[in-house]
């Protein structure tokens, strides 16, 4: 089910509802870029686990007004509305990729209302202490985040022509990132059905403009707006230590932060596993 709903402040945020309306809820963040048409289990799936997954797409993604100048946190208050206007008092949240900051910052400033969390291949905050942010990724990545912190402006400069290809190709986006895909990565986009789920989840988050994109970048380099180690319900952390595009340890650093964390780290796994690992995580933030 598809639907609009109204933010605290006026703008329109489009929403997928997927599985068992009656089961039991858990919102779903999707990756940088991304939609709400992101990787989630078939629909006969949800229902034979008495779950139901909220998506939306973050503000400047798909159907979803722009928010300039958003932080991480700020997608809270955006979940509070979806939440309200679908009569959901208490629910889960997951998150992948960019999604999980987002997933993590509901955790952190909704604990009246998040019953668990969980992230998969997670980035750490910009100025998490000890941390070297950098360390094992991606050259396209450490660009792409350095101009963020830098130049904001710089990023829309160097996001708009490559959403514009994107659009007019999906495909672009899969075969920019294929030089820097480790082997396991390769062999998971390489399924023809996941493949294709991407590119049409790509296609919708980039279908209006860029500025989701940019503004999860410029989001990611700047203050979060919230404490992870402030987290007071159940985490679970996952994330493949072959990853390049969000490396392992940034997941080490949440899962010393973050007080009960649950940590698991797949040694042969890479960025692209954590789709195989979704489902998994799914029941687990529903275990209680």
């Amino acid at each position: 089910m598809r639907r609009r709903v109204r933010a605290a402040d006026g703008r329109h945020l489009m929403v997928e509802r997927l599985g068992d309306p009656r089961g039991r809820p858990i919102f779903l963040m999707h990756g940088t870029p991304g939609s709400r048409l992101g990787p989630a289990p078939r629909g006969m799936v949800l229902y034979q686990r008495g779950m139901q997954l909220i998506a939306f797409d973050r503000p400047g993604y798909g159907g979803s007004d722009r928010l300039e100048g958003r932080s991480v946190a700020d997608v809270a208050q955006d979940v509070v509305a979806i939440a309200d206007a679908l009569g959901l008092d208490r629910f889960a949240v997951a998150g992948r990729s960019g999604g999980a900051p987002h997933a993590l910052a509901c955790a952190a400033l909704l604990p009246d209302r998040v019953t668990r969390a969980a992230a998969l291949v997670p980035l750490a905050p910009w100025n998490a202490d000890g941390l070297d942010w950098f360390e094992g990724m991606a050259p396209s990545n450490v660009e792409a985040y350095t101009i963020a912190a830098n130049d904001p402006a710089g990023v829309a400069a160097r996001f708009i022509p490559r959403a514009d290809a994107i659009r007019a190709n999906p495909v672009q986006l899969l075969d920019d990132l294929r030089r820097e895909l480790t082997a396991s990565d390769r062999m998971v986009v390489s399924d023809s059905g996941l493949r294709t789920m991407l590119l049409r989840n790509y296609q919708e988050g980039l279908s209006d403009s860029a500025y989701g994109w940019i503004d999860d970048a410029v989001a990611f380099a700047a203050p979060w707006g919230f404490d992870p180690a402030d987290i007071r319900v159940p985490v679970l952390l996952w994330h493949g230590e072959q990853d390049v595009f969000s490396p392992v340890g940034h997941a080490r650093w949440l899962g010393e932060r973050i007080p009960g964390a649950t940590v698991v780290l797949e040694p042969t796994a890479a960025h692209f596993d954590s789709l195989h690992a979704l489902p998994r995580s799914l029941t687990w933030l529903l275990a209680d």
